[in-house]
């Protein structure tokens, strides 16, 4: 992160907002298992068929994992707002992704940072099914 001192106000504006829009999809991938607590934002965690056909014990294993990821590079989050993710689950790769609509699920949020107005679908899938 660069030095605060060296910012625009406007970088820093973006910058704490990136922050915020990764604390909360942190926080939305806790509550998958019961723990992201009472602010958590609202939204919805979508299998695709390729999943969902591997079985329910599989598709345990995969929430938990994706809940449970941290790990956060330049490489695999380059925006810093933590909406995508690779997991191993049962020897296999799997990806996550989070996007970010308005309240009714139609369109894209027009304020993602604000957990009033955006609503999270988390999917999770195999690299192939994207």
């Amino acid at each position: 992160m660069p030095n605060l001192m060296e910012m625009t106000p406007e970088e820093i504006t973006d910058r704490l907002r990136i922050t915020a829009i990764a604390q909360q999809n942190d926080a939305f991938r806790l509550r998958m298992v019961g723990r992201g607590g009472p602010l958590a934002p609202e939204g919805r965690v979508v299998v695709t068929r390729s999943i969902a056909d591997m079985g329910r014990d599989f598709q345990t294993e995969a929430i938990l994992a994706v809940s449970q990821d941290k790990t956060f590079t330049e490489e695999n989050d380059p925006y810093g707002d933590h909406c995508f993710g690779a997991v191993m689950v049962e020897g296999r790769k799997v990806w996550w992704k989070i996007d970010l609509y308005d309240t009714a699920y139609e369109y894209g949020s027009e304020d993602a940072a604000n957990t009033d107005v955006t609503r999270r679908v988390l999917t999770i899938m195999f690299p192939e099914d994207y």
